[in-house]
């Protein structure tokens, strides 16, 4: 690899991701409050039973979309750099090109699946209807390339309103409608129609920004030649999305459908703050990519370091937010759910220490794409191993069902950690600098919150819920503020950077 020059980080690219790191608050908040109504209404009305066989056919449905959309979440941030375009006629071909094969892939798909559709329903249907999701899997894939064609421009906004506003918002409310017209088919139609609410929520500003295309047409030589590029990388963001589905997989043979409901619900749960972390994916490929053609190794390093910090630190807190109060929110979706909370806290965690993972992984798939291929493979194997395990101990014990929720979302974090470990290590030897994002400040900050909260427990679910959790938020909040963040960590909470700001952050980033 040739010798990486050391420019001060662009300031600008700094903006655009503080700036996507800004709308992932707000982001975060609005799904909050349009997720849990959808799983207040499926825990309370359909039962743990039909969440269970829901989330089962989920998991293959989405694992192949996102397979079908060939890497292209990341991929088309890389393609559009590498042909030196910002827009106009070319710009549009290419993502049109994109279109095209995921479109062409998934109509295979969910033809296969459609004909065999056995491994979406491991303990059956709820409804002969439920066969019905494979119509998902071509408007989920075109979604994920039309918001990559987004936040290449840096329209963080267009993914936040898709993912966080109209399909949260769309399942919820379509749950509750479908329950009293077609009651046993109710989930996966309301999931049917969140995902297309989804995609044409991504379709508006697609058309508004970059428009038809001109003088296009299909071309299957470099239709091909996308694909044999986009393998790697495809492969590394199904196993990627895998881990956080495999548990749910190996669930659905191992525990009865009861169990994988519960288990879902808890994972839903806990992907909230996982979603500060993928949103920040599509904003941080485009200036990784930028940085790179320039051999920007420095200026890489510096974000991935910030960007990390950022994540890893409203992660923390959220997580703490949700799992001292785990019983009382599992019990919000109803009574035979709080068996989940054990499970919810050991998935929190998973996401805290899977963010370095996470924030390498953006750099390493352009960088050593086939070796961080391998080490994903090595992850879910690993986490497979793992989850197998725990299932045949607590079968043997003769443990409650429970303990397998639990079981499985513990192999999911000592996976995670092991990845973030490697990953952090190849990154950091690639581009000769340190991206540890780890701070002392974020023990300082668990320590008051873990008293707060265990106040809060002793109050009334209803109490504990409404007061604990923000209190729990504030005392983390303030001192991860004060003993953790620096000037250059604060630029995420403003929307303009003074000059003095820029000599600051430049400064810290020489370090």
């Amino acid at each position: 690899m040739s010798k990486a020059v050391t420019p001060e980080p662009d300031t600008g690219d700094m903006q655009a991701l503080a700036k996507g790191g800004r709308t992932n608050i707000i982001g975060f908040l609005m799904r909050l409050a349009a997720r849990l109504p959808f799983l207040f209404i499926a825990g309370r009305l359909y039962g743990a039973d039909a969440l269970g066989r829901f989330a089962s056919a989920l998991v293959v449905v989405e694992l192949i979309a996102l397979v079908c959309s060939m890497g292209e979440k990341r991929g088309l941030a890389q393609r559009l750099t590498d042909g030196d375009v910002e827009g106009g006629e070319k710009a549009v071909n290419l993502v049109y090109d994109g279109m095209l094969l995921a479109l062409i892939l998934s109509a295979i798909a969910a033809t296969l699946l459609w004909l065999v559709p056995a491994p979406m329903f491991p303990n059956g249907m709820n409804s002969p209807l439920d066969r019905l999701l494979v119509l998902a899997i071509p408007a989920y894939a075109l979604t994920e390339i039309l918001l990559a064609a987004q936040a290449y421009r840096f329209d963080i906004a267009a993914t936040v309103r898709a993912r966080a506003i109209v399909e949260p918002w769309t399942i919820s409310i379509a749950a509750g409608a479908f329950y009293f017209v077609q009651s046993d088919a109710g989930l996966a139609m309301a999931y049917l129609a969140s995902i297309y609410a989804g995609l044409l929520a991504a379709l508006w500003p697609f058309m508004r920004d970059y428009g038809l295309p001109h003088g296009w047409r299909p071309r299957p030589v470099a239709l091909g030649r996308i694909s044999a590029r986009a393998l790697p990388l495809a492969t590394a963001d199904a196993i990627e999305w895998g881990t956080r589905r495999l548990d749910i997989f190996i669930l659905g043979f191992f525990a009865a459908p009861a169990a994988v409901g519960i288990y879902y619900v808890a994972q839903q749960v806990a992907s909230l703050p996982q979603k500060l972390k993928t949103s920040f994916e599509p904003i941080l490929g485009p200036v990784i990519t930028r940085n790179l053609k320039i051999k920007n190794y420095t200026a890489i390093a510096s974000q991935v370091r910030q960007v990390g910090f950022w994540i890893i630190a409203a992660q923390a807190g959220i997580g703490l937010a949700l799992a001292i109060p785990g019983e009382a929110v599992m019990g919000l979706v109803g009574p035979n759910f709080v068996g989940g909370t054990g499970a919810l806290a050991f998935l929190l965690m998973a996401e805290v220490v899977a963010a370095t993972a996470v924030v390498s992984e953006s750099a390493l798939v352009y960088m050593a794409r086939v070796r961080n291929l391998w080490i994903s493979i090595a992850t879910i194997a690993l986490q497979a191993a793992l989850t197998v395990g725990a299932m045949l101990l607590i079968e043997q014990m003769n443990y409650p069902e429970a303990y397998k929720a639990a079981g499985a979302a513990a192999a999911l974090m000592l996976a995670l950690g092991a990845a973030s470990l490697v990953k952090a290590a190849l990154l950091s030897r690639l581009l000769g600098a340190p991206v540890n994002n780890w701070r002392w400040a974020l023990v300082w900050a668990t320590a008051p919150a873990l008293m707060v909260g265990y106040l809060a427990t002793l109050l009334p679910e209803w109490l504990e819920l409404l007061l604990g959790i923000p209190a729990i938020l504030a005392a983390y909040g303030f001192v991860i503020w004060h003993r953790g963040f620096g000037p250059e960590d604060r630029v995420l909470f403003r929307k303009n950077i003074s000059s003095a700001d820029t000599h600051t952050e430049n400064a810290s980033a020489r370090k």
